[in-house]
Order: structure tokens, then C-alpha cells, then sequence
């Protein structure tokens, strides 16, 4: 009689690690990948309200991989053109910086106008489209996407047709996997949520979605590529890291001198005007990080005319 044999089967569940398509060699790996276009074509054709539908397309600064040497062999816009030779930008944007929305028209306008050379006729020129996918909120609407186009005010016509302007903002997109509905709500939740996830979702329905969760997978990512990555993502967090022991500091030392203030003056007048302190201390660390007028009076309540005393 053979003995019994008793044998043990030991199953793993795989768990995913995902890089963030938020930094900048993420993002130019997965959208602006000469292998994989169709990455590109699902997300613009998915996000944009255009005329007719992406076919193909010309990635013009493709990703090349890195060479461990610093950042500057990566970027962090995609510009593409299709079979109709319309132009498309995309641009991941994550800290918030004076004049982001000016700087936005002017490499759209550039793009417009770069695309004749002197003594070329003008029906040559091809729309610019511009998508801006911002990690902060930037417009007082309640909605993540807005579409900015040149209206004409009196009778509302859209006449002026070359030129328009897109942009998601990442914060005001509150959905959870399970409550995702369209290919477009999928993937603002892959750009914004990647990072934090395990596995790829049991939603995502369509091939270049999917392929665009296998190119975050670090597995898929040289030791080069992860090196860059770690970089980046350490660059990230030393700002943040910066900014928020500068705004601290200021907050410690303007109630310390709000303190001092009020123990002669009274301890009323010595808190009010240690507030005052101390949001001049925030405004003036702000100041020389680069922050706009308008994102400085939102989180300090300091006027226009107050900052620029302190300029």
C-alpha cells in the first residue's frame, strides 16, 4: 500500500505598486510614448469635445529614457499632432505658480503662431488645443473640467475657432472606484489615485487604459527609470517640506511677537496685531516662493494692497 503524500499549495495574491503619472517622468513615459500612442488618442479623444476624433498622432517630444545625470532629460508636457495636423499640449502642472494661466495662452499662441514661417499664407494654420491637468484648484467653479474658448460676447458664436484651452483640476474630482461611470472619469481616477492603488481596477474596460496601468507598474520600470522617479518624487516632498517649515516658523514667530506687543499694549490689541504678524510672515514666505497674489489673500485674507506693502 503507497503511502499518502500530502502536498501544500501556497497562493500568493500579487499586489501592484504603481508609480504617480503625476511626476514628470511618469506622465512622458505613459502619454508620451512612441510605442504606445494609443494612450494618447483614448485620453484626448475621451477628454476633449472635438470636431471629430483623433486617428493617429504624432508624438513631436517623445520619451526618451533617462540617463541618471538629473532631470533634464524629462519633461513635463506632451505636445502631439494628428492626421490633420491640429496640435494638442498636454501639461501635467502639480504645484501651483504665478501666472500659470498666462504662461498657458502663451505656448498656445507660440504653438499657432510657430506653425508658418515668413511669407507663408495664414489659411496654413491649424488649431492649438491645450489640456492642462492641474494638482490644485485654480477656477471658482465647482466642476474638475472646464473648457475655455474665444466667445463672442454679444451673440455668444464661437467664430473664433483656432485656439482653446482645457483643464481638469484634480482636487475637485471626489469620485471613488466604484462609483466611476465614463472612460473620461476613469482616467482622471488613474492620474489622480495610481499611486495609492494595489491592483488595476475591475472597471477599466478599455485596452489603452489597461496599458497605460502596466507601464506605472514599477516592475515594468528600469533601475534608471525608478532612480529618476525616486528623485523626482524626493524634489516634491523637499519643497512641500520647505514651504510648510517656512509657513510654521512664521507662525511661530509672529505670535511670539504678537505676544510681546500685547503684554505692553494690552493682550487684545497684542493678539490682533500678533494675527497681522503672522500673516505677513506667511505672506512674505510665500512671496519668495513664487505664489500668486490672488492664492496668497485666500490663504492669509491679507488684501492686494496689504501684500504688495510687503513686496
Amino acid at each position: 500500500m503507497r503511502p499518502f503524500s500530502f502536498y501544500y499549495f501556497h497562493f500568493e495574491i500579487m499586489t501592484m505598486k504603481f508609480v504617480d503619472p503625476k511626476t514628470d517622468i511618469a506622465f512622458k513615459k505613459i502619454f508620451g510614448n512612441d510605442a504606445h500612442k494609443s494612450i494618447l488618442i483614448e485620453f484626448l479623444n475621451e477628454m476633449l469635445e472635438l470636431d471629430y476624433p483623433i486617428e493617429s498622432v504624432e508624438i513631436l517630444n517623445s520619451y526618451q529614457p533617462p540617463k541618471f545625470e538629473g532631470l533634464k532629460n524629462t519633461s513635463l508636457d506632451v505636445k502631439a499632432k494628428d492626421s490633420s495636423e491640429r496640435e494638442f499640449i498636454v501639461e501635467m502642472q502639480v504645484a501651483k505658480e504665478a501666472w500659470f494661466l498666462q504662461r498657458a495662452m502663451f505656448y498656445s499662441s507660440k504653438a499657432y503662431s510657430g506653425q508658418l514661417s515668413i511669407g507663408e499664407n495664414y489659411h496654413k494654420l491649424k488649431p492649438v488645443i491645450f489640456l492642462g491637468i492641474l494638482n490644485f484648484d485654480t477656477f471658482k467653479t465647482k466642476s474638475h473640467f472646464s473648457r475655455h474658448l474665444i466667445i463672442n460676447r454679444e451673440n455668444h458664436e464661437h467664430d473664433l475657432k483656432d485656439l482653446e484651452w482645457n483643464f481638469i483640476e484634480l482636487k475637485k474630482f471626489k469620485k471613488t472606484e466604484y462609483e466611476l461611470e465614463t472612460v473620461a472619469e476613469k482616467w482622471i481616477y488613474f492620474i489622480q489615485q495610481a499611486t495609492n492603488l494595489d491592483h488595476i481596477p475591475e472597471n477599466v474596460n478599455t485596452s489603452a487604459l489597461k496599458l497605460a496601468y502596466n507601464i506605472a507598474e514599477q516592475h515594468q520600470w528600469t533601475a534608471e527609470e525608478l532612480a529618476v522617479y525616486d528623485s523626482q518624487e524626493m524634489e516634491i516632498h523637499r519643497n512641500q517640506n520647505v514651504i510648510e517649515t517656512a509657513r510654521m516658523e512664521a507662525l511661530e514667530a509672529g505670535i511670539k511677537e504678537g505676544i510681546e506687543q500685547g503684554i505692553e499694549q494690552g493682550i487684545e490689541k497684542g493678539i490682533e496685531q500678533g494675527e497681522l504678524k503672522t500673516k505677513q510672515s506667511i505672506a512674505k514666505g510665500m512671496l519668495t516662493k513664487g505664489l500668486d497674489l490672488e492664492t496668497i489673500t485666500e490663504l492669509t485674507g491679507l488684501t492686494h494692497a496689504e501684500i504688495q506693502n510687503l513686496i
